[in-house]
């Protein structure tokens, strides 16, 4: 048998943590209380340990601890835990703390945060090796997109994806096919609707449509729009 490892992280206020883990699907393994906060939640065959000293009175925003699990089915997993916090809830908790990260097509992880401020990232166990800078098989403003979704799907850096897309933009203007900056635009869009911008995502849709596309290319664009409308709905259900 080979060895095994355990991650223990904040254990905070116990209770409120390990509902928190039944509500997505774990089963509480124990819970004590004196002389210090110790408690553990399984599922599906691995362990997440929380501990706390009496006396340690951080809060959760204080709190940097987390881990990775490697999953075989993230995309499934994501709406499972979804539609378990909304049930419980009344909403998807999309910001503060407890919350769940967003998930899109293609995305290989995402990252719930646990009421005492444990971060636990959910992975694809094939997820594929990223080239940091974009694909160097890719070109142009197409390698920039690539990085623009390493930046979103591997460090959930919102901003820094946007300044990429931006800067990208305007350094192959000139050579960039309009279908490839149609596509900057809607990833775009998509991130203004994630920054909770609606304006600029509507601007945004308004530059698409005065580009130059053939009707395919326009109904591949929508098909890519599709997901920034899909997420309003979804952060619309956590408001």
């Amino acid at each position: 048998m080979g060895d095994t490892v355990v991650p223990v992280m904040w254990g905070g206020n116990l209770t409120e943590t390990l509902e928190f883990y039944r509500v997505l699907g774990y089963k509480k393994t124990y819970e004590q209380t004196s002389p210090y906060v110790y408690g553990s939640v399984e599922r599906n065959g691995y362990e997440l340990n929380f501990y706390r000293d009496k006396k340690d009175g951080r809060s959760a925003e204080e709190i940097d601890y987390g881990c990775l699990v490697y999953v075989d089915e993230v995309a499934t997993l994501h709406a499972e835990f979804s539609a378990a916090l909304r049930e419980h809830y009344g909403k998807i908790p999309a910001r503060g703390i407890p919350r769940i990260s967003r998930f899109r097509p293609g995305q290989t992880r995402f990252t719930v945060v646990d009421p005492g401020g444990n971060s636990i990232t959910y992975i694809q166990r094939d997820e594929p090796e990223y080239e940091y800078g974009g694909s160097r098989k890719l070109e142009g403003l197409q390698r920039v997109l690539d990085n623009a979704r390493i930046l979103r799907f591997s460090k959930e850096d919102d901003e820094a994806a946007r300044k990429t897309i931006e800067s990208g933009l305007r350094r192959f203007a000139a050579t960039a096919s309009t279908l490839d900056k149609a596509h900057a635009l809607a990833e775009l869009a998509e991130l203004a609707v994630a920054m909770g911008n609606s304006a600029r995502a509507a601007e945004l849709r308004g530059e698409i449509a005065g580009l130059d596309l053939t009707d395919d290319e326009r109904a591949e664009i929508a098909k890519h729009l599709e997901i920034a409308t899909n997420l309003q709905q979804w952060l619309d259900d956590s408001e």
